[in-house]
């Protein structure tokens, strides 16, 4: 078992809770976290670029002079590459085929990216989140308490329209609901906050 401090909102201590890393996995998969960011990046690209190649150029396919007895270079047509406004050697073409990465590669991939962040003591748990209205101090005041300075992802269980309008103006902080994590997301900020709810019902966590 491994444990977690919990904090208030405060930065006070309250306690810890315990995670099996058998719910996560067991141990950390390096190489299938590596798979799951390469793919998440690769699928958030726009892929909109397109360029013609000389097939697509329109103009004439003739030789503009004859091969010798011009004393000018050796040229083809109109459309070849080394000439202005003719087509690309080698277009862009779309859109890509990319390439699969099925849904328990995913999931797994996750569990090995918290309990790598876990293992690493980068994950603390909030006790409770009190947001009655959507104040950005608060939340800021929040993070200071418990020594995030440099960004961090915080997840909860479910949607909460204050906290998330609370912490969308931070900078270098991604405000997530535990069921939609990914890989990416859980090795991209140097914090992970959870709420207590919410590492448990990823987990299983028991309270102490």
């Amino acid at each position: 078992m491994i444990a977690i401090p919990v904090f208030k909102m405060d930065g006070k201590p309250s306690g810890t809770v315990e995670i099996d890393p058998e719910v996560l996995g067991g141990r950390v998969r390096a190489k299938l976290i590596k798979q799951a960011i390469v793919a998440w990046l690769d699928h958030a690209r726009q892929d909109s670029a397109r360029t013609k190649s000389r097939a697509m150029v329109s103009g004439s396919t003739k030789k503009l002079y004859r091969q010798k007895g011009t004393g000018n270079a050796r040229a083809g047509m109109r459309r070849t590459p080394v000439r202005r406004g003719g087509g690309r050697t080698f277009a862009k073409q779309g859109p890509r085929s990319f390439k699969e990465f099925p849904k328990k590669m995913r999931r797994l991939a996750c569990s090995s990216a918290l309990l790598a962040r876990i293992q690493a003591e980068d994950v603390i748990i909030l006790d409770e989140l009190v947001c009655n209205e959507p104040k950005t101090k608060v939340f800021a005041g929040m993070l200071t308490a418990l020594g995030v300075k440099r960004g961090c992802l915080f997840a909860m269980h479910e949607t909460n329209d204050n906290a998330h309008r609370s912490g969308r103006n931070i900078p270098d902080t991604d405000i997530r609901i535990v069921s939609d994590l990914t890989a990416y997301e859980v090795m991209r900020r140097p914090k992970i906050i959870f709420t207590r709810a919410a590492i448990e019902k990823l987990a299983g966590g028991k309270s102490e």
